[in-house]
């Protein structure tokens, strides 16, 4: 098995992941958590009830099986919503916040939900020695009030969930301690349980050497450092590596700085960037700066031709230099509210940004040093609800609801041309606990020029998944994901491709390139009660579809569609930075380069598939065409 795998597993058994969390108690606060009632633990599955008597017995095989296999399912709360504060804290608002007390749990052996909960082994109090604990001021910084300040409505939620989205926290709780409340002024408890910051991997063949490490809580103050070498390759270049630095909300201004440097045969990049988003719905002001270095070489999509038979010409790789510089600034305005009770989430925005792109070398029709001037106005609803089981494994997860409208307008002069440019983009969350969540999303963008409109793209997405559906310790859910982007007018015939990401999972293919594509991904996952050296198991199936055309004004589904079907396993664990091991089978029908042979193939992966679009506005964007 592959190296990177071997290595996790070690640390995960290393850092006392071989136990998983005993069944939690719902968090005492006073806020209602809406809990379905205790499971039946005794499972029907006949597998899984002899492994269990098996691991009762005190034989060196039970005693491998106890160790190994965890029998007992998380308590899982039912979905909560997260955009409006519950009744019971609404009668605290604009009450001044007396203190804030911070209970900060380390990675393992600690619940969220079960303050009292302790490390009951010596891997899990070694783990939690070799873990730098997140530090209060950090904590302090990414909450949204201090000691003294009015609670405004949405305050606690907010601050929940901006805590919830660092990497170095599993879950977070913001809460008002009601026992010490009084008519005027609040008590508040913020409980935070981290995640295992280091993390490293590496493989070895007999053609090269990789090494990587990680920290994404780097002495415990938030920074993130990664890094990867690769040694031992072949000319033109023997080593490989790339690194990064960040930092994120320096100072309590939640600006975050990312320095970025990349060098390998292929890719080149220095990068510097700072950035503040509008992070909550009451953000004002937002905007970022950033300067970047690129040497590369990409496939020359210009090659006029058509598609013969089912396999693309071959495409040359040609080099591509240029530098960029960057700068945006966006202010939002807050709608009235009409109660007191809670923040109206909708805002107005408007935002300006200025872009100069500078090629040192190579080129081609859409490719010119220029200036662009963009500017964009826009609206954006946002609430948040939190459900589990989607992307992590029981670890709570934030949800985005509501509506985002952005146009966007602008000027490019060039060194070749000087064009207008004009952009639209929609896009809508909806989340309800019996029907599951559904967003959809369409975007537009070309420019102008002597009268034409030239290097249009239309894209549209939509991603659906359904509710949580339980049997006994099983759960499962189901998702469907579509992609669609059509080139209008580009000479760029062979710029889209349907590999990974893109497309098909597990799917490889350079020379598979084309103009317009429709993309379909199906999934299905069951999530078991079951943790194997503290990775707990899902089982996966997928279908993914992808229609593509290398022909101008012609539609992808008139095309026969590429396919890949496939099993595998998931293994998580949410303690750990790299927290998934995939491990997957897939079945292609249609290879090209094996010439319509029929194909398997066994791959890895540590990323999941979906994401969450955050519905949130952006700086001034060019619609991007892939």
């Amino acid at each position: 098995m592959h190296a990177r795998l071997l290595f996790l597993l070690a640390t995960a058994v290393g850092c006392s992941c071989v136990c998983a969390q005993a069944q939690e108690t719902p968090p005492v606060t006073t806020a209602p958590v809406v809990s379905p009632p205790l499971e039946d633990t005794t499972d029907t599955n006949h597998f899984l009830a002899s492994l269990k008597r098996i691991s009762q017995k005190k034989t060196l095989l039970g005693r491998a099986v106890k160790a190994l296999v965890i029998f007992k399912p998380k308590r899982i709360e039912g979905p909560i919503e997260n955009a409006l504060l519950p009744s019971t804290h609404a009668q605290h608002n604009y009450k001044v916040v007396r203190s804030i007390y911070f209970k900060r749990l380390d990675a393992f052996g600690y619940s969220i939900n079960d303050t009292l909960a302790l490390p009951d082994n010596s891997l899990e109090r070694l783990g939690n020695a070799l873990h730098m604990r997140t530090k209060q001021n950090l904590l302090r910084n990414q909450i949204l009030f201090r000691e003294g300040d009015l609670l405004e409505p949405l305050a606690l939620a907010e601050s929940e969930r901006l805590l919830r989205q660092t990497d170095y926290l599993l879950d977070a709780r913001v809460f008002v301690n009601d026992s010490t409340s009084t008519n005027d002024s609040v008590d508040v408890v913020v409980i935070t349980k981290d995640v295992f910051s280091i993390s490293g991997s590496g493989s070895a063949s007999t053609s090269s050497t990789r090494i990587a490490l990680r920290d994404i809580n780097f002495m415990g103050v938030g920074h993130q450092i990664r890094t990867n070498y690769r040694f031992g390759l072949s000319e033109p270049q023997p080593w490989q590596f790339s690194g990064s630095y960040f930092i994120q909300n320096i100072s309590r201004s939640f600006i975050s700085a990312e320095l970025i440097y990349q060098n390998t045969h292929y890719y080149k990049q220095q990068s510097l960037s700072f950035r503040r988003d509008f992070y909550t719905t009451n953000t004002k002001y937002a905007g970022g700066a950033s300067a970047a270095w690129y040497q590369t070489l990409i496939p020359d999509y210009y090659e006029q031709g058509e598609l013969e038979g089912e396999q693309n010409q071959f495409i040359e790789h040609v080099p591509l230099d240029y530098n960029i510089q960057d700068f945006w600034i966006g202010r939002a305005f807050k709608l009235k509210s009409y109660d007191l009770a809670q923040n109206n989430p909708s805002q107005l925005i408007t935002a300006a940004r200025f872009l100069n792109i500078k090629y040192t070398q190579g080129g081609g029709p859409t490719i010119q040093s220029a200036r662009l001037y963009l500017t964009a106005f826009g609206y954006s609803f946002r609430r948040y609800y939190k459900d589990q089981y989607l992307f992590g494994f029981g670890r709570t997860e934030d949800i985005p609801a509501g509506n985002l409208l952005a146009l966007t307008a602008g000027y490019e002069d060039g060194s070749l041309k000087n064009r207008l440019y004009l952009g639209v983009k929609g896009a809508f969350g909806k989340y309800q606990p019996n029907f599951g969540y559904l967003y959809g999303g369409l975007e537009y963008g070309s420019y102008r020029h002597k009268n034409v409109w030239e290097q249009g793209v239309l894209t549209t997405e939509a991603l659906y998944f359904t509710p949580l559906y339980r049997l006994r310790n099983w759960r499962w859910r189901h998702f469907i994901w579509n992609r669609t982007s059509l080139g209008m007018r580009r000479p760029d015939l062979f710029a889209l491709d349907i590999d990974q990401e893109d497309g098909i999972r597990g799917f490889s293919s350079g020379d598979v390139r084309g103009y317009r594509k429709f993309v379909l991904n199906y999934e299905t996952n069951f999530f078991t009660p079951l943790t194997l050296l503290g990775f707990r198991l899902a089982i996966i199936g997928f279908a993914d579809l992808a229609w593509l055309t290398s022909v101008e004004n012609k539609s992808p589904l008139k095309e026969k569609p590429y396919t890949g079907f496939g099993l595998g396993l998931r293994f998580r664990n949410e303690f750990l930075p790299i927290n998934t091991i995939q491990v997957l089978l897939g079945y292609y029908p249609r290879l090209p380069q094996l010439n319509g042979q029929q194909d398997f193939k066994l791959f890895q992966s540590t990323r999941q598939y979906y994401d969450f679009n955050d519905l949130r506005f952006t700086q001034p964007l060019i619609t991007e065409f892939r």
